[in-house]
């Protein structure tokens, strides 16, 4: 006898016994691993950065939880909260693009697809930009534009290393072309960066795609990946269909850019914070270091003088 028939019988041998009353769980107690089924309790999930701890699986995290990870407690000072979009186009679609702003605002509690400010990465200072995927897949409009240049142009002011954390669709098209023009405002903003000799990484995450692909995500000193995240510029079926041929499996894979030389690490999120930190302590000049550079350039041009020393 199987253990339901069994069940089936007590039920008619006691027809009277009610049910027990199956224990109500609490909304958010339990999270179910999308990759491999996994139920766990989504308190020590979070304590694993959203990391399954089964397989490995990176969910997706947004971008208040993203800043609580990389961000010292009590560090942060977010950054142009008040910059929106007044949607300068009168875009339409099945509704005003301004009901689509509004919407998203409400849903999400956030001013647009991006979170930027300054605060503390294991006690170094540096300049942080998170994009949010919630908000209208993390697409690139004028104010996600605005913002980042802006949070980059600090950096470059205050002499900070600046990280972006990347997780978008790609350009807004409610914007058109204003949006793909952020492409080229943020990468200029990113080449004056460079040329003060000061350290940009940007983090790519699930997924990155588009515009943003195509501009400050790939012009790091040092490309990051998130294991298994999507990173591309056109969708799959578009490339092989413009190629005529089939694609390998991995394609479009951190693991396959990796191969092929387009990112330079893959880390896992729990180990994040940690490469980052140890990332920027390389990079960051030291006094001995500085003194060692002017006494090479002084021992290399012995007989150059001061200006004032100089006559006509």
């Amino acid at each position: 006898m199987s253990l339901f028939d069994w069940f089936a019988n007590r039920r008619k041998e006691n027809p009277s016994s009610e049910p027990q009353q199956e224990r109500e769980i609490a909304d958010g107690l339990w999270t179910k691993c999308e990759s491999c089924g996994a139920l766990m309790y989504t308190k020590d999930l979070r304590t694993n950065q959203m990391v399954c701890l089964e397989c490995n699986h990176h969910m997706r995290v947004y971008s208040d939880e993203r800043i609580r990870q990389l961000i010292d407690a009590d560090t942060w000072t977010a950054l142009d909260e008040s910059v929106r979009s007044i949607d300068p186009l009168g875009f339409r679609d099945r509704k005003p693009y301004t009901d689509r702003l509004r919407e998203m605002q409400e849903k999400t509690k956030l001013v647009d697809a991006v979170q930027t400010g300054v605060g503390q990465l294991e006690g170094t200072t540096v300049a942080l930009g998170v994009m949010d995927f919630r908000f209208m897949g993390g697409s690139m409009g004028s104010v996600v534009g605005e913002k980042l240049t802006r949070l980059i142009e600090r950096g470059t002011q205050q002499r900070l290393p600046v990280i972006i954390v990347c997780a978008s669709g790609g350009a807004r098209m409610q914007e058109g072309m204003l949006s793909l023009m952020q492409m080229a405002k943020i990468s200029g903003a990113l080449d004056r960066h460079r040329d003060q000799r000061l350290l940009y990484i940007p983090v790519l995450t699930h997924p990155t795609a588009g515009g943003v692909t195509a501009s400050f995500a790939m012009l790091g000193d040092v490309i990051i990946a998130e294991p298994k995240a999507t990173i591309a510029f056109a969708g799959r079926r578009v490339v092989e269909q413009t190629l005529r041929e089939k694609l390998p499996d991995d394609f479009q894979t951190a693991e396959y850019l990796l191969e092929h030389g387009f990112v330079d690490l893959i880390v896992p999120r729990t180990q994040l914070k940690k490469t980052l930190a140890q990332l920027i302590d390389l990079h960051q000049p030291t006094p001995a270091s500085t003194d060692l550079v002017r006494h090479h350039l002084a021992s290399d041009l012995p007989d150059v003088k001061p200006l004032s020393h100089i006559e006509g």
